[in-house]
């Protein structure tokens, strides 16, 4: 054998070396992963994935398989109550074990899903640390991901929430601002269906606004603004303003009387009727509507 196969015998049996070493990697790995998949699950549950992966014998497939579907099934419906009651959907969740020792395990999470139409991310670490008979679990390094186009109000909340690693807020806020998003979306398709020639919504119905305007007066328009606003602390209102746009001639001859007060006229039909309530009293009020 000259010199150079010689040579290439060495780089092959080096690259063979490496991928010996790297299949032991891999089955260590698998092997963690194996106790991740046992590590949160007690009794017939437990049992079921360790014969599933191999971890034990003696038992008979069948019955280790059955016992399986029934705790799934167990578990899919206590998810869909869950999910009924909260309004989460969860699509998926991936799990990193980062360290692990008798008294603390230390997982990375990415967990996807959508509450409503809003689709969402979420990355984080959690610490679970035994302390006596107990345990205590940590979020840390917080991520979240999500579109926030369309709102500002709730992309500032996030900005907090992530900061503070408060997860349960997160989700909790989520909940609570796009139920108040829908509510408004609701209303302006209500409007826009019953007055059609009169109610339209510039930036579709899912915006902050809805616009009126009379078929035989084209300059006067009044606009409904609908602001759903988050604190950082997670508290969600609602705001609602009536604004109008005059035309220059009306000004210049009622420069003091043009809709005079309307502001504060509409602040008091919200208060005492309510937002849909108090738009369809502007609405007739001003005879915008085409049966008025």
């Amino acid at each position: 054998m000259n010199k150079e196969n010689s040579e290439d015998v060495k780089v092959l049996e080096a690259q063979i070396e490496r991928l010996r070493e790297e299949l032991v990697e891999l089955e260590r790995q698998k092997q963690n992963n194996y106790k991740d998949m046992t590590f949160s699950f007690t009794g017939e549950m437990q049992n079921a994935l360790s014969f599933v992966c191999g971890q034990t014998q003696g038992r008979r497939k069948e019955v280790v398989m059955s016992q399986l579907e029934e705790e799934v099934n167990k578990m899919e419906e206590g998810l869909r109550r869950q999910t009924q009651m909260n309004g989460i959907n969860l699509d998926s969740c991936i799990t990193k074990t980062l360290q692990r020792s008798e008294n603390k395990c230390i997982q990375q999470l990415c967990i996807s899903g959508h509450c409503s139409e809003q689709e969402f991310q979420v990355e984080f670490q959690l610490s679970e640390e035994k302390q006596g008979d107990s345990s205590v679990r940590t979020v840390s390094d917080l991520n979240i991901v999500m579109d926030t186009t369309d709102h500002q109000s709730f992309k500032n909340f996030m900005s907090g929430a992530k900061e503070n690693n408060d997860l349960l807020l997160f989700f909790r806020t989520l909940r609570t601002y796009l139920e108040r998003c829908n509510d408004r979306c609701r209303t302006f398709q209500h409007f826009q269906k019953k007055y059609p020639s009169v109610v339209s919504l510039p930036g579709g119905c899912r915006s902050e606004v809805m616009s009126l305007s009379h078929p035989q007066l084209p300059g006067l328009v009044m606009f409904i603004h609908w602001l759903v606003d988050v604190s950082k602390e997670g508290k969600v209102t609602s705001k609602m303003d009536l604004l109008t746009k005059i035309p220059e001639r009306a000004l210049q001859l009622f420069p003091s009387q043009a809709l005079s007060g309307t502001t504060e006229a509409f602040q008091s039909l919200l208060r005492i009727l309510g937002p849909e309530a108090a738009v369809e009293s502007v609405i007739g009020a001003i005879s915008l509507s085409e049966d008025t």
